[in-house]
């Protein structure tokens, strides 16, 4: 796609043209080996949390009878080691040491949670393919070489803090600039379509994930807005939240109807909100729905992302719950 062809420009009314130039600058010298170690419940604070302060740690969580992770094992690796110390790998037998992925909300394997600064930043499931893993490590770590990388993903951070304010067109208008220079960014498609959501122009949205190249759509800032519009079009089919709280003032434990509210406080943006009533539900009775109020809240967390201020805050309620 070239950026004569960017179907994002015209978003919103407003004719979106790229207004930086991106350059280049050299790679970052090569570190020394040794960049794969195993860890252990009792070591977990030495080998990740402190490491994470000097440099980020991928974790690794895997099992030795799970087939996928025996798939990514050999990727994963062979991609750390390419990366030469930008980041490090650290690997986690969860059949032996289960706890640390159970307060992370780990449900399946294999999965690589990065760690920067001591806390979990980013993280994907499944094996994925080399070229995804490698963009997953330039985005924590840093692009391996470009200026023009490093100015591409200025501008998508930009444009991140404009959309989280509010200003949608500067937000679009600068999405569009680095889908002109690089038609294929992730974050700047993921971006895009946050924009058209917040602008109530859900179907556009959907349409500019659709027909995207299949490496690309499994991106999982992508798939995050995918869920995000899946999760609107169910929340329109939940009724009206005044007639649920009304329910829930009559009868408390009415957990359907405290389901439902939530889900729909979720896609009004009322994260904080919508988290308590599924903690609540969990904590009067977590086998409603085959503890669907927990299975729920993963999945916010997943659209969410592993930053936001409602993930970080819900999920440490969880953990203090299921293992405290």
């Amino acid at each position: 796609m070239s950026g004569s062809d960017n179907p994002y420009n015209g978003s919103f009314g407003n004719q979106m043209t790229a207004t930086t130039s991106f350059g280049a600058q050299p790679a970052p010298a090569a570190g020394a080996g040794g960049y794969i170690t195993d860890t252990t419940t009792a070591n977990f604070g030495k080998d990740v949390i402190e490491e994470s302060r000097k440099q980020p740690v991928l974790v690794d969580f895997w099992a030795p009878w799970c087939g996928p992770c025996k798939q990514l094992t050999p990727v994963l690796e062979k991609v750390v080691n390419e990366a030469k110390g930008r980041v490090r790998l650290v690997k986690m037998n969860i059949d032996d040491h289960p706890s640390i992925a159970g307060q992370l909300g780990i449900q399946s394997i294999p999965a690589v949670i990065a760690f920067v600064n001591g806390r979990p930043a980013d993280g994907f499931m499944g094996a994925v393919p080399e070229s995804q893993i490698q963009q997953f490590i330039d985005r924590i770590a840093g692009p391996a070489g470009a200026d023009e990388a490093a100015e591409i993903e200025a501008v998508v951070t930009e444009a991140a803090e404009l959309l989280a304010a509010g200003n949608l067109n500067e937000a679009a208008q600068l999405y569009a600039a680095v889908m002109q220079a690089d038609p294929e960014n992730a974050k700047a498609i993921a971006g895009m379509a946050e924009c058209m959501i917040a602008a109530n122009q859900h179907e556009r949205a959907r349409q500019t994930l659709t027909d995207l190249p299949e490496e690309l759509a499994k991106d999982a800032g992508i798939q995050a807005v995918l869920k995000k519009l899946e999760q609107i079009e169910e929340a329109r089919k939940l009724g009206d939240p005044v007639a649920l709280e009304r329910d829930l003032a009559a009868n408390p434990d009415d957990h359907e109807a405290r389901l439902k509210l939530a889900k729909i406080l979720n896609v009004e943006g009322r994260r904080d909100e919508a988290a308590e009533h599924l903690l609540l539900i969990m904590r009067k009775d977590r086998a409603f729905d085959d503890d669907g109020a927990r299975r729920q809240l993963l999945q916010f967390f997943e659209v969410w992302g592993f930053k936001d201020p409602a993930t970080v805050s819900a999920r440490r309620k969880l953990s203090a719950m299921l293992f405290s």
